[in-house]
């Protein structure tokens, strides 16, 4: 099924998953889509390798986890998450040196807590991880110092697809 990509999300300069100038990065960019689902886009290196050929279970859950605690934005831009409690399943082997996918969907939102789950989605279409999670909401300023948000925190320019398969 395609979706219309509505909107980029923030990177920052030196996060481990969507660091623009962290060499180590996952290089992750993540994009509202048309059904209030926050799609992700991120390339495995071979230093994210755990055994031979296959992405360190870690790095799976931070990109799940990243993922489903960003999609409050598509429903309450702005608000930040605390991961409280996360649970990760893995079904298949995720490559290294793979350009791959990743789905955040909100399944509960009260006034402090959501809960999420989340996939990453192979180049074949086939799903090998899962997650849910129970996030805290916390607002920018108790997050980061208002330096952050002003030069650390933004959106990239740069040309993005206009419809994404999920």
């Amino acid at each position: 099924m395609n979706h219309k990509i509505i909107d980029k999300k923030h990177n920052s300069k030196n996060c481990m998953v969507c660091g623009t100038e962290n060499e180590f990065s996952l290089g992750a960019r993540f994009y509202e889509l048309d059904n209030k689902e926050l799609a992700c886009t991120f390339e495995t290196k071979e230093f994210h390798q755990s055994y031979p050929g296959r992405l360190h279970g870690g790095i799976a859950a931070a990109i799940l986890d990243e993922t489903a605690g960003r999609a409050i934005d598509t429903l309450e831009p702005g608000t930040w998450a605390v991961t409280v409690e996360l649970n990760v399943k893995y079904k298949k082997p995720i490559p290294i040196n793979a350009k791959l996918k990743a789905i955040g969907r909100i399944t509960s939102n009260n006034r402090k807590i959501f809960e999420a789950e989340g996939e990453i989605i192979l180049p074949d279409g086939t799903t090998a991880a899962t997650c849910w999670g129970k996030y805290l909401k916390m607002n920018d300023k108790a997050m980061a110092e208002e330096a952050f948000s002003e030069n650390e925190w933004f959106v990239l320019d740069e040309t993005d697809p206009v419809e994404m398969e999920i």
